[in-house]
């Protein structure tokens, strides 16, 4: 017993060795890394601290707004509010009839490339159906 114990001080006392086996020693702290072995002779040590990442900002919103036109029929309105922007038939209606009463309405609120590619597909759909009906987009 008292043999197995002076073996387990015998390994201790020794350099501790890397893991790779190449004999170099662990790292233990801040001060290994330093060129005079840790002992500054200003008294002062410095520390260098990793550089904190940047945060991601939120994309900015842009209202999707459908404008009124004396030509468009409110069935074909109603229709594209549905299919673009996925309303219901009541949403798509209230929407097409504030349109109508205001002369624009705001569709939904979305980043950029979602805006943009909704306000290509109403423009795109109503011109394939020969409708003047005008979507716009505006930064909120």
């Amino acid at each position: 017993m008292l043999r197995r114990c002076d073996r387990t001080l015998a390994i201790t006392d020794q350099t501790p060795r890397s893991p790779n086996g190449l004999g170099l020693p662990l790292k233990a702290g801040p001060d290994d890394d330093r060129k005079d072995g840790g002992n500054s002779k200003t008294g002062t040590d410095t520390i260098v601290r990793p550089k904190t990442k940047p945060r991601t900002q939120k994309p900015s919103l842009y209202r999707v707004l459908l404008l009124n036109d004396d030509y468009t029929p409110m069935e074909f309105v109603i229709l594209v509010l549905q299919d673009v922007f996925n309303k219901t038939r009541e949403e798509a209606t209230r929407i097409m009839f504030h349109v109508h009463e205001k002369g624009v309405g705001e569709c939904g609120v979305y980043p950029y490339e979602v805006a943009e590619t909704k306000v290509t597909r109403v423009m795109d759909t109503a011109r394939r159906n020969q409708h003047p009906l005008q979507c716009v987009m505006e930064k909120q």
